[in-house]
């Protein structure tokens, strides 16, 4: 049974991967701050540990616990997308000989900065940078790596229509589940590649009040 190790569980994409991957079949680790949180992982089959992503006896603690054979993945976001438990998680990685991470950052990303409007700048910029820096530190690291920038995220059920591109400049909105449904995709692959996709269902339309 393929493990996976998980960072961001406990709502948004995070909890989305944790619920196809269990219906898929695969053994989770999930670390969450809160026991409401632990509780309702526990009932879904997750082995789970309380405790803060900046925690790195926290981090070393999932690690060890998942495995070396296990498949990281982080949706961290809000006050924890900065890149300082990022950069913990990787190097407890590399210590404990996992190979493999999917990260989740966004569009506006590295080499991408230069497609975000000036108001996304104003608006989300600070944190589209610190997520930067998580992505630099894990391309230097020695980890198989794939970078995953989705566009503006939404609720509902899946669409299965996302689209992931290369080199590319796309704007967009993907739904949680659909990313997750993508994240899992490419778990699944033999190699993880380092690859970076910006990721986005080109048919959603999001309508602003």
């Amino acid at each position: 049974m393929k493990s996976l190790l998980i960072f961001g569980a406990s709502r948004g994409t995070g909890e989305q991967v944790v619920k196809h991957a269990r219906k898929q079949g695969y053994r989770c680790v999930a670390v969450v701050r809160q026991q409401a949180h632990y509780d309702a992982l526990l009932e879904l089959g997750v082995e789970p540990i309380l405790g803060d992503a900046n925690d790195i006896d926290i981090i070393e603690k999932a690690c060890l616990l998942a495995g070396k054979d296990c498949t990281i993945v982080s949706t961290l976001g809000g006050n924890q997308a900065n890149y300082q438990p990022q950069m913990h998680i990787i190097n407890q990685a590399e210590k404990h000989q996992i190979n493999h991470m999917v990260l989740i950052t966004s569009l506006g990303c590295g080499d991408s900065w230069s497609t975000l409007s000036e108001r996304a700048k104003a608006a989300f910029g600070y944190a589209v940078r610190e997520k930067t820096l998580a992505e630099a530190w894990l391309q230097t690291s020695l980890l198989d790596y794939c970078i995953l920038r989705p566009g503006g995220l939404t609720n509902g059920e899946a669409t299965h229509n996302a689209r992931c591109d290369t080199n590319t400049e796309v704007h967009g909105y993907i739904r949680r589940h659909d990313l997750a449904l993508v994240i899992l995709d490419k778990i699944q692959q033999p190699q993880l590649g380092n690859n970076i996709y910006s990721v986005i269902d080109p048919d959603l339309v999001v309508e602003r009040s």
